[in-house]
């Protein structure tokens, strides 16, 4: 649905965006990380077609999105970080002006209007000044004008902003009821939402995807190439030392001895290995009790403080946000 492709954008020397691609489908909500400066925002005015790119190119649903490409531009709604809410107008006329910029008709945005206030959980408030309005409900109604014309990508900044945990509340379940229905993509400091919202999410450095991470619920131990494993068991120490060791595919090995016969073991293996099943096999043959077997996850906490500092954390001499 939505391809961003080798995504460049300069301000004169500066460098806001350096080469950043990714894809994402129906029913997914990506997450874009990363600290202040990183490009977050940029990626999004660019991906929204507020902001053209240097190089590089965005599509949806193969068509190219631009300033002048309003047919693209219809497929998605864009809720930038500080929305434009006119405190005079009522909620339903402001929403009655977004639907003209977004091209609706008089009976089309009727019906979309109504459509979204449910959806956004504001009819009671359709008569109120939004000037009246909370935090929390002055980004529903200004969500509830992205979705005006029901586009099938929806690009947030920081959607939930300002918000006190209520409010951030609400805003997540609303952004998971709309999600299979949509392509989503946000961006947020809060490591937290992120995990609670987001099947996949991109951590940005000086303007690069640094790494990207699937934090979908259940898909995690699907594969654990690479990573360490934490091992608890009941076997002869002397043995289970040597068998370990043996193991093809084992870097090195930490026991610590737990009583009772007991053990606490970090296997740690070469690169791309995945040791479970040899250490499953091993302990079945030997007859003995393994209390757990799990591949040690860093956090996306972990995650984002190494792609973003220190050495796996390189890019342009020069960025912005």
């Amino acid at each position: 649905m939505l391809r961003v492709q080798d995504i460049t954008k300069r301000f004169g020397p500066t460098i806001a965006l350096a080469g950043v691609s990714f894809e994402a489908g129906r029913g997914e909500v990506l997450g874009l990380l990363g600290d202040n400066g990183a490009g977050k925002t940029t990626a999004l005015r660019v991906i929204a077609g507020y902001l053209p790119p240097t190089s590089g190119r965005v599509t949806v649903a193969g068509r190219t999105v631009g300033p002048t490409a309003t047919r693209a531009r219809a497929a998605i709604g864009y809720l930038p970080e500080r929305a434009p809410l006119y405190d005079d107008l009522r909620v339903r006329e402001w929403l009655r002006f977004r639907a003209r910029l977004v091209g609706l008709g008089r009976r089309a945005a009727r019906i979309e209007i109504a459509r979204v206030l449910d959806r956004c959980g504001l009819r009671t408030r359709a008569r109120a000044r939004v000037g009246t309005l909370s935090r929390g409900l002055r980004q529903r109604l200004a969500l509830a004008g992205a979705l005006l014309g029901d586009p099938p990508v929806l690009v947030l900044d920081e959607p939930s902003a300002g918000l006190d945990p209520q409010q951030v509340r609400a805003l997540r379940a609303l952004l998971r009821e709309l999600a299979p229905e949509h392509t989503i993509v946000l961006s947020t400091h809060v490591l937290p939402e992120a995990e609670a919202v987001c099947n996949r999410v991109l951590i940005l450095h000086r303007g690069r995807v640094a790494h990207e991470q699937r934090i979908e619920a259940g898909a995690g131990d699907a594969d654990a190439s690479g990573l360490p494993l934490r091992l608890e068991i009941i076997a002869p120490a002397e043995a289970l030392t040597a068998a370990l060791e043996a193991l093809v595919g084992v870097r090195r090995i930490e026991r610590t001895d737990l009583g009772g016969g007991a053990h606490r073991v970090r296997i740690e293996p070469e690169p791309g290995r995945d040791l479970r099943e040899a250490v499953a096999r091993l302990a079945l043959e030997r007859g003995w009790l393994v209390r757990e077997l799990r591949p040690e996850r860093p956090s996306l906490e972990e995650l984002f403080v190494r792609y973003t500092t220190g050495a796996a954390a390189s890019g342009p001499e020069e960025t912005a946000s």
